[in-house]
């Protein structure tokens, strides 16, 4: 779903994230409205794994995942602490979809983003931050889909380490 909320902040926005299948959920927008707009921000993203918005927001709470098996949980963590510790973009959860980015940045770094698939969302972030945008981040709940399943699979996770090494090599 991508929605302008140009009547909420000075700069055009775009929010970016999947509703249809339950996973992510519209009540946190009004919070990732207010902290772009206290903090003028170019980006804000959702995470499942801060207790505490950054900068801070006064009324966040404790992101989390639910209904994952143990599977799920060491792939999206494991995929994270890589990026992490390889690329040190100091964005806590590089795998997530659920943002808000003022749209001339949105323009910006899509053209500079080269991969596909899962290594898209973490590229993304890389890529703002090298470029200079500032990032923000809100707590999140993230709940099982209702409906569908995921399609990652084995060519994705060797996709998302090409995509870390990609990344660690060319910026």
């Amino acid at each position: 779903m991508d929605a302008d909320f140009s009547h909420h902040v000075n700069t055009p926005s775009s929010l970016s994230g999947r509703f249809s299948d339950g996973i992510l959920q519209p009540k946190f927008i009004p919070q990732f409205i207010e902290l772009q707009q206290a903090h003028n921000l170019d980006i804000v993203t959702g995470t499942r794994y801060r207790a505490t918005a950054t900068p801070h927001l006064a009324d966040a709470t404790p992101g989390g995942v639910h209904g994952w098996d143990l599977k799920r949980k060491l792939t999206s963590r494991g995929a994270n602490f890589l990026a992490a510790t390889v690329l040190n973009p100091g964005i806590s959860d590089l795998t997530g979809s659920f943002r808000l980015y003022r749209l001339p940045v949105l323009r910006h770094i899509i053209t500079v983003t080269q991969s596909k698939g899962y290594v898209f969302q973490m590229e993304m972030m890389v890529r703002a931050r090298a470029l200079g945008y500032t990032v923000g981040e809100v707590p999140i709940t993230f709940v099982d889909r209702i409906f569908g399943e995921s399609k990652l699979g084995a060519d994705e996770v060797v996709s998302y380490a090409k995509g870390v090494w990609a990344l660690f090599t060319g910026i």
